[in-house]
């Protein structure tokens, strides 16, 4: 056979074949694009609800309070403030302050410049000192770099609310997760081929004392402050309970968290964790954020969680120069308010958060530093006035102002508590819708006399409501 023929009997193979498979195609004996089937039903229209309209355009539920809402007058607001610092059973000292906040008169007070001990009020000081210097947005990262020959350095940044697993985009305490962290990590260090890395933790972001020396022993066994550290995993808790027991080194539990869950991705971490600083201007691997600044405070103020304050004391140290150590933390915090305008002139704060024994503030200091939040020419310190506990609702003030109490939904306050110590600072709006500002304290209350001390200015505070 000659080639022509063998060509032709080629074609006409290839043309049977493919004849044949366009066939089998159309009959759908086999998969294709070709079909003789009848074409498929046009589908159905998008259900609608017959009834159904748009709905309006979101909008406040609340306008803003009115500019001439009538000001208590201050015979009503002082015979009730004398009322309650006559009292015996808030005990030999107590100071108390009520000042509206828009004309800035004082409506009420008694022994307002005595410097007393504020307890957890001293939060508001480093929550407004964290907003003003780093800023309601800023965040705190924890970073993994490379460390160079087979290492790589966990670096903290602050972040004490880790997750140990999958960070919560809601939430604030667990916004960042280590698993998401070691998923970056191990998504590079596998793309080299390695499978196995040595782990250096690098926390010397905060320096000096972890636990102000003044805060007594029994307050850190019962879980009211963890050691301050450069990360740590739910605010190094051992168990899942708001005063639990806490890691002794949290950075270090970290990094163990952390190293586990590397494992999990496919990466093993070889030998122990050690400790080194990370090399200048290494290439990072992965890293997570926190929460924004004005949630993280929100979240030390509802709470009234003393590690978190701390932690922003230091944080506003290292920016402005300073170490970031207990003594550090304080200086700067006093000097940040002291130049938005408050006299801080005769108090002294030990800690940041108010736990340690020791720090003393005036009523007339706290009011002060509030009408800086309610300040319209500081809105960036709005989020601290609406950050503290609203009475009989949420956080510190959630289980109390019940049964008759008029403040309940109308006092927001920071509370503050110590062994026969009591303080309450904050704002409340009037039954005609004026805003006042208030603080109280008192520092010397009778053995067993706290919860008693706590009902009379809740009561206070809800009087107020009505004035």
């Amino acid at each position: 056979m000659g080639w022509r023929a063998r060509v032709g009997a080629t074609v006409t193979t290839v043309v049977v074949l493919v004849g044949g498979y366009l066939a089998a195609d159309a009959y759908d004996v086999v998969p294709g694009a070709l079909t003789l089937s009848p074409a498929p039903a046009q589908p159905a229209p998008f259900p609608t609800a017959p009834a159904a309209q748009p709905g309006p355009s979101p909008s406040a539920v609340l306008g803003p309070l009115p500019t001439d809402a009538p000001e208590p007058s201050t015979d009503d607001v002082g015979a009730l403030v004398d009322e309650v610092a006559g009292d015996k059973r808030l005990g030999e000292r107590a100071g108390l302050l009520v000042v509206d906040a828009l004309s800035g008169d004082a409506l009420g007070g008694a022994n307002a410049d005595a410097g007393l001990v504020p307890a957890s009020t001293q939060k508001l000081v480093t929550a407004v000192a964290a907003i003003t210097t780093l800023g309601k947005d800023a965040t705190l990262p924890t970073t993994v770099v490379d460390g160079g020959d087979g290492a790589i350095v966990l670096v903290g940044g602050g972040d004490m609310m880790l997750a140990a697993g999958a960070g919560d985009p809601d939430a604030v305490n667990g916004r960042a997760g280590l698993d998401d962290l070691a998923a970056q990590v191990a998504a590079k260090v596998t793309l080299s081929g390695r499978t196995e890395v040595r782990l250096v933790l690098d926390d010397a972001l905060f320096s000096g004392a972890a636990i102000a020396p003044t805060v007594p022993q029994s307050d850190v066994t019962d879980g009211y402050v963890a050691p301050v550290a450069a990360l740590a995993v739910d605010i190094a808790r051992l168990e899942d309970e708001e005063y639990a027991p806490r890691e002794k080194d949290p950075a270090m539990a970290a990094a163990a968290a952390f190293a586990r869950a590397l494992g999990e991705h496919g990466v093993r971490v070889t030998g122990d964790v050690r400790r080194g600083a990370a090399p200048q201007g290494a290439r990072t691997l992965g890293e997570v954020e926190s929460a924004p600044l004005d949630q993280v405070v929100e979240y030390a103020l509802e709470h009234s969680d003393n590690t978190i304050t701390e932690v922003l004391g230091r944080l506003v140290a290292l920016d402005r120069g300073l170490p970031g150590s207990l003594e550090g933390s304080t200086k700067a915090v006093t000097d940040v308010v002291t130049g938005l305008g408050v006299d801080l002139d005769g108090a002294r704060l030990v800690d940041c958060s108010g736990l340690g024994r020791g720090s003393v503030m005036t009523a007339r200091q706290l009011v002060e530093l509030l009408r800086l939040t309610v300040d319209p020419d500081h809105p960036e310190l709005r989020g601290v006035a609406v950050g503290m506990p609203v009475a009989g609702l949420s956080g510190t003030l959630s289980g109390r102002y019940g049964g008759d109490n008029p403040g309940r939904g109308f006092v927001r306050a920071k509370t503050g508590s110590l062994p026969n110590t009591v303080g309450l600072a904050g704002t409340v709006v009037t039954s005609d819708d004026r805003l006042l500002l208030f603080a109280f304290l008192a520092d010397r209350i009778p053995d067993g006399g706290t919860y008693g001390a706590r009902q009379i200015f809740d009561g206070l505070a809800g009087r107020l409501a009505q004035a």
